[in-house]
């Protein structure tokens, strides 16, 4: 059974940066599409980024130039690089991939 772990979360300033690591077991992870999601209290889950095997990017307008999404397919690893954070970002951060489901979760928490 695959599974994806997240980690990297935290409590940063408004204006600091955070890097969240997603690793999967399992070999089906490079010809998955890849994704973050995050989960504010009280709101629905929405994506933040998400990046196709190749490498093919994309992010709503709220972290676009903010955010930036990565992946390494040899170490089975995707990155979230957060920067300029502000207090709206903050929530349960989650890994996702296609195939894949879903990862437990990472709480970031950006204080003004």
């Amino acid at each position: 059974q695959v599974q994806l772990v997240e980690s990297g979360g935290g409590l940063v300033q408004a204006g600091g940066s955070l890097r969240l690591s997603c690793v999967a077991s399992g070999s089906i992870f490079s010809s998955n599409f890849m994704g973050w999601y995050r989960q504010a209290p009280g709101k629905q889950r929405e994506m933040v980024a998400r990046i196709s095997p190749a490498g093919g990017t994309y992010y709503p307008d709220s972290v676009k130039g903010r955010f930036t999404i990565s992946r390494d397919n040899g170490k089975n690893t995707m990155f979230l690089q957060m920067n300029s954070l502000k207090p709206e970002d903050t929530g349960v951060y989650y890994c996702h991939g296609d195939y894949l489901g879903w990862g437990q979760g990472t709480q970031v928490t950006v204080s003004s």
